[in-house]
């Protein structure tokens, strides 16, 4: 005769194969399956769960009908207790659904290995430098952090590397959790979330995906023009961002350009990414790199020249990141080689960046070369004319800006005689065209590549 374990293990099977049939693949793999028979007596039945969340979930949504189909089994079963236990059965947690959805009610953020990505927590608005350049992205960052209903929605920030845009996105996130405790925040890359979007179809795990996702407060993605080709993911993005922002819960974009110059984004997903405020975070001045490294320099407890910090403010306008990779540099020289950083001591440790910066290709720069190659003049760059043997040229040079420098399409539409965006789009895509089907334009961009990178 069964023991009265072996007769619940084999009543548990068939509740199992019941439930997934009832609710289905999806709703069984995210919540049902992880439940597991831990205790049995004659008339209660104990289930072990991984989280918190899926204890509530299951007990909420499934409750009645797991003591209904027990009751079916064995009418003597009166309860069904729920017991946290997270490493029963010898399985770690999945890390699409219920961890992420626990961490986000807790508002931990020490989930680099789940699906959101970490906080870096010395990216805060205290060491945030403010200049000219990014003044506007500052201050609108602020207001999202400090009010409960967003003011405006989505907030899209956008500009070339190294401009701080990642480091609003973190400050924002942290700033917001400690204002509004009770808010759930998820701060996560387009690349994580093109990730967990993957797994979940393959795990057939998209309900919880999409319930997960659209039940936060708060939403940031950074770099979402990794997201730009990716159809199916763009479309999980579109009614994610549509559900949220309709329901008034905020959304944080960042990009390296604004919505309107991506490249690969469907036009309804680009419509609605500039719908809120959208804001640049432009290239540094003097003053601001200056400001930069002044903070830096003061963090690290690091006493140096004026005049040095001056010297590489001027020299390195790349971006924020270069810049403070100088000073870092020249913290450890100064650190290891127990001197003074002179102005001549730092030409040496800096002089590969310098070199490299020296390098940096303009527009103007590209202007000249591909008007001397192709023999024409370098006011036709920027003039009217339509002949072929000017607009052709033009929209190499128009695509060789977007590819060797950092400028926005507009900023490179303005320095071709005030053309518009969208022309210098069509500029990119012709001679992507072209240069695919043509060996001998092929080879004149590369010709010109090699001399501007030289």
């Amino acid at each position: 005769m069964a023991s009265l374990e072996e007769r619940r293990n084999a009543e548990w099977a068939r509740i199992r194969g019941r439930l997934r049939a009832e609710f289905g693949d999806g709703v069984f793999r995210s919540w049902l399956r992880p439940l597991t028979l831990m205790a049995v007596d004659d008339t209660k039945i104990t289930l072990c769960v991984p989280t918190r969340f899926v204890r509530d979930r299951v007990n909420t949504l499934y409750g009645d009908r797991l003591r209904a189909l027990w009751r079916l089994e064995d009418c003597d079963v009166g309860a069904i207790d729920f017991v946290v236990e997270p490493e029963s059965a010898g399985r770690k947690p999945s890390l699409i659904a219920p961890p992420l959805a626990e961490i986000m009610l807790a508002n931990d953020d020490s989930w680099s290995d789940g699906v959101a990505s970490p906080t870096d927590p010395n990216l805060s608005f205290d060491n945030f430098v403010v200049g000219k350049p990014n003044e506007f992205a500052y201050a609108a960052c602020i207001r999202a952090a400090e009010t409960e209903k967003p003011a405006f929605n989505p907030l899209f920030l956008y500009g070339g590397v190294g401009l701080g845009k990642t480091h609003l996105m973190h400050a924002t996130a942290a700033a917001m959790r400690q204002n509004f405790p009770e808010k759930r925040v998820l701060y996560l890359t387009a690349e994580k979330f093109l990730y967990q979007f993957i797994r979940a179809l393959r795990a057939q795990e998209t309900v919880a995906f999409k319930e997960l996702f659209r039940s936060v407060d708060v939403l940031l993605v950074d770099d979402v023009q990794f997201l730009c080709g990716r159809d199916a993911t763009q479309e999980e993005f579109f009614h994610t961002f549509n559900a949220l922002v309709d329901q008034g819960r905020q959304v944080i974009v960042s990009a390296d350009t604004s919505p309107s110059d991506m490249d690969g984004l469907e036009e309804r997903v680009r419509s609605r990414l500039g719908w809120g405020l959208v804001v640049e975070l432009n290239p540094t001045n003097y003053e601001l790199r200056l400001a930069i490294l002044e903070s830096r320099a003061a963090e690290l407890g690091f006493d140096i020249d004026p005049k040095v910090l001056e010297f590489v403010a001027q020299r390195i306008a790349t971006n924020v990141r270069e810049l403070e990779g100088a000073l870092n540099r020249l913290a450890a020289y100064a650190q290891l080689g127990g001197r003074t950083i002179t102005l001549e001591s730092a030409h040496d440790a800096l002089r590969d960046l310098l070199r490299a910066s020296e390098r940096r290709v303009s527009i103007e720069d590209i202007q000249k070369q591909v008007a001397e190659h192709f023999n024409m003049r370098l006011a036709d760059m920027s003039s009217p004319r339509r002949a072929r043997a000017v607009a052709r040229p033009r929209q190499v040079a128009m695509y060789l800006a977007k590819h060797l420098t950092s400028r926005s399409l507009p900023e490179i539409g303005r320095k071709f005689g005030g053309r518009d965006h969208t022309t210098v789009m069509h500029a990119i895509r012709k001679i992507d065209e072209l240069s695919a089907a043509d060996a001998g334009l092929a080879e004149d961009i590369r010709l010109i590549r090699r001399v501007l990178e030289s």
